[in-house]
C-alpha cells in the first residue's frame, strides 16, 4: 500500500489543494456543509472534471482507466447505492469475521436492501468497499447515521484494516469529537476555499 498524494488540485474554482497522506494513516477533514468537502472526495476518487495530480505512490490517476483508479482509492460516500435485491449478490466475497465486528450475522446476507435501516445500510456499504481491498480509503461520513456504539465499531474496523493493510485514509466528518479518536493529521476546509491544519 501506498501515500496517497494531492498536489494543486482544482475542481470547480476549489483549490488549488496539496497534502499527502501517509501510508497507513489517517487525515480527516471537517468544515461547514456546502465548502466542498463531498466534491474534493469525488475529485481524488476521479468522478469529478479537475486540474491537478492525484497519485498513489508514483501512480497517477490518469495514468490509467478510472474504474481501475477507483477500484485501488475507494470512495465510501454519504448515501450508499445498491442495486440488486438482497445484500448477498452485492458481495462476491466477504468476511464473516468483519460481518461480526460490525454486529451481523451470516444471514445479513438473505436480507432485502429494502428492508435495511440507513445505519445498516452504510456498515454493509463499508464491508462491501473492504472485500475489494483498496489500496486508499475516502470516507465521507461513514459514522453520521450510528449510534455511539455502532460508530466506534466502524471506527475500529477502519483503524484495524488501515493499519493492517498500510491504508491512506481521508475521512470527511461534522463530528468534532472523532478527528481526535482517530486522526493522524486534521485540517478545516473554509468557506474561503483554504486549508487549515490543526
Amino acid at each position: 500500500m501506498g501515500a496517497l498524494q494531492i498536489k494543486q488540485l482544482m475542481f470547480l474554482g476549489r483549490g488549488p489543494f496539496s497534502f499527502t497522506i501517509p501510508a497507513g494513516n489517517c487525515l480527516t477533514i471537517s468544515g461547514p456543509s456546502g465548502v466542498g468537502k463531498t466534491l474534493l472526495l469525488r475529485a481524488i476518487a476521479d468522478l469529478e472534471p479537475h486540474e491537478g495530480m492525484v497519485l498513489l505512490d508514483d501512480r497517477e490517476s490518469q495514468s490509467m482507466p478510472a474504474p481501475c483508479w477507483r477500484h485501488q482509492v475507494a470512495l465510501l460516500p454519504a448515501e450508499s447505492q445498491w442495486w440488486h435485491d438482497t445484500v448477498g449478490e452485492h458481495f462476491p466475497v466477504f468476511d464473516s469475521g468483519l460481518l461480526a465486528e460490525l454486529g451481523f450475522n451470516l444471514d445479513v446476507m438473505d436480507w432485502l436492501i429494502a428492508r435495511l435501516s440507513s445505519g445498516e445500510k452504510q456498515r454493509l456499504a463499508l464491508l462491501r468497499l473492504l472485500s475489494h481491498q483498496p489500496e486508499a480509503l475516502l470516507l465521507d461520513e461513514p459514522t453520521a447515521n450510528l449510534d455511539p456504539d455502532k460508530g466506534r465499531q466502524v471506527e475500529k474496523l477502519i483503524h484495524n484494516y488501515q493499519k493492517q493493510k498500510q491504508a491512506a485514509v481521508l475521512w470527511v466528518t461534522h463530528n468534532p469529537n472523532l478527528p481526535p479518536r482517530v486522526a493522524d493529521c486534521h485540517f478545516n476546509l473554509r468557506e474561503d476555499g483554504t486549508l487549515i491544519q490543526g
